[in-house]
């Protein structure tokens, strides 16, 4: 539930400190005194819109935080702690905005993204606005509170999730269809590339290799006379070479070893740099040897590297990402020749998405019916107590194959009959303001049952409702009180003695800025306020005397 809200700077606000408690809270005032501030501030904080325009004139900033305490708020926990925001049995949402419209936004002294205040804020509290009556007439807004009702999440998401598939899959077969004649164009230039590569046949690695084989070829007189000319240095010089050079000390060694046995060790490692000498002498000639300059393989070798050096720069590409180059058009033209056959293939996973999207529109369908049901017996007896004695209401849920959506395939609406003898219809036809307005809280108090959020506010959606009508509304907001925190920002005496605190909030005017303020009253205050909504500016014994009776039948 909310206990705590802290309003700075925000438009004609310049500091509020409200400490808020179970139950239901009235919030009254005079008319322009801004009984809605609070409740817009809160909306900010829950990620709403936010400008410039909302920083109180002269200051630097606005802000407003929400302290809300956790008991048996599984949800919220849960989502605080997936995110890793969870810290004790308490959660503080904070929003400042600058004088500029820059926004800020924190969950328990983290920073945080406006959608994870919007998101989170959604478990916290709900929030029923007074022109709901007006939303009430739009078909997506029924089928909403049918939903919200019948909390059916699960239903929802797969039912969303299988239509998602579906019009992927779907999209992508109108795309291939539609492709497939302006692709006809590029199918031939690819055709004509590939045949060109098709007969070059270049290998994955051929590149490197007749790169390699050609500038051995190319280079193989300078190869055999060096390579000759290492092999005389090291070992077949008829007047010196390492060999002999290495021999002869090593011959000394042996003798200096036989007068110095420190020099034992010596002439064993000589005798390793003479084995790795005959070594690279063995390697050298058989290397010398493989030298074969075959002018035949000469000319197919550059002929084959020119070949492919050509083709590299017809298609402008590096000669060693030439064979990739091949892959990828090859692949590029399997993509664009969708046969016939293939198109028949993805037309019949179409057709399996599509029935597997109306089969979870079907169980979503029937979970609609059954809580609609329910619905239009509890609305129909809400309106009765709500001075619409003969009026029925009832939710029509039809299933129409014309007009698949992410919500499934119903048409959700509305009907009511106020009089006897009137035909069903749909309620933006039948209703009048007053009456769209007792049914618009007569739905929202029902479904508001079944909400999981702990904190309920019904900012002046008692609009319209008078006398008798205003009890009964009283009464239905503070037995919803009994389980969950509400809160209500009321005109009506009737409501606002129904609430288990109240709040007043008044407006005055110092040093030509204007302020408004809010304060708790107590039973004397109460009774005062009660009696000025009664009578007016005229408070007199008898409206004393009724404000007293509301109070003591609340």
């Amino acid at each position: 539930m909310l206990a705590h809200l802290s309003v700075n700077n925000f438009a004609i606000v310049k500091s509020l400190q409200l400490e808020l408690s179970k139950g239901m809270t009235t919030i009254t005032g005079e008319t322009g005194a801004g009984k809605s501030i609070a409740i817009d501030a809160l909306g900010l904080c829950l990620g709403g819109r936010a400008d410039a325009g909302m920083v109180r004139q002269g200051e630097e900033k606005t802000e407003v935080s929400a302290a809300f305490l956790l008991d048996n708020n599984l949800h919220a926990t849960r989502w605080l702690e997936d995110n890793e925001l969870l810290d004790g049995s308490e959660c503080i949402l904070r929003r400042t905005i600058s004088k500029e419209g820059r926004s800020r936004a924190f969950i328990n002294g983290s920073p945080v993204p406006l959608s994870q205040l919007k998101s989170l804020g959604q478990l916290l509290i709900n929030i029923h606005g007074q022109h709901a009556h007006h939303q009430l007439m739009k078909s997506d807004y029924q089928m909403a509170m049918l939903d919200q009702y019948a909390g059916h999440l699960n239903l929802l998401k797969s039912t969303r999730n299988a239509y998602q598939t579906w019009r992927h899959a779907d999209n992508h077969l109108k795309e291939l269809r539609d492709n497939s004649q302006q692709n006809q164009a590029q199918k031939q230039l690819l055709e004509y590339q590939i045949k060109e590569l098709n007969e070059l046949s270049l290998g994955e690695e051929e590149y490197e290799e007749l790169e390699q084989e050609h500038k051995r070829l190319s280079n193989s007189g300078e190869l055999a006379s060096t390579c000759q000319q290492a092999i005389e240095l090291i070992y077949e010089g008829e007047e010196v070479n390492a060999l002999g050079i290495l021999q002869s000390a090593n011959h000394s060694l042996i003798q200096l070893a036989e007068l110095d046995e420190r020099l034992a060790e010596l002439p064993n490692m000589l005798s390793e740099a003479i084995i790795q000498i005959e070594e690279t002498n063995s390697e050298l000639r058989t290397y010398l040897d493989s030298i074969d300059v075959d002018p035949g393989r000469m000319a197919f070798v550059e002929e084959r590297f020119s070949k492919v050096m050509s083709m590299s720069r017809k298609h402008h590409v590096l000669p060693e990402e030439l064979y990739k180059h091949h892959q990828d058009l090859l692949q590029q033209i399997e993509d664009l020749d969708c046969s016939d056959e293939k198109l028949d293939e993805l037309a019949n996973e179409v057709e399996q998405h599509y029935q597997g999207f109306v089969a979870k529109a079907e169980k979503l369908h029937k979970s609609r019916v059954r809580y609609a049901k329910e619905l239009n017996k509890l609305i129909t007896q809400s309106m009765h107590e709500l001075s619409m004695e003969k009026a029925q209401f009832a939710i029509e849920v039809n299933n129409t194959n014309t007009h698949p959506s992410p919500l499934g395939m119903d048409n959700v609406t509305f009907i009511v009959s106020t009089n006897p003898g009137q035909p069903m219809q749909p309620i933006a036809k039948v209703a009048s303001g007053g009456e769209l307005s007792r049914i618009s809280l007569a739905i929202q108090v029902i479904t508001a049952q079944k909400v999981d959020t702990p904190s309920l506010i019904f900012d002046e959606v008692d609009v319209g409702i008078s006398g008798p009508t205003a009890a009964v509304v009283g009464k239905m907001l503070r037995t919803l009180g009994e389980s969950t925190q509400v809160m209500c920002v009321t005109h009506l005496p009737q409501v606002a003695g129904c609430g288990h605190q109240q709040l007043f909030v008044a407006k005055s005017t110092k040093a030509g800025k204007t302020e408004t303020q809010m304060h708790t009253l107590d039973e004397q205050q109460r009774i005062s306020e009660l009696a000025r909504l009664l009578g007016g500016s005229q408070i007199t014994d008898s409206t004393l005397a009724n404000a007293k009776e509301l109070l003591i039948a609340a």
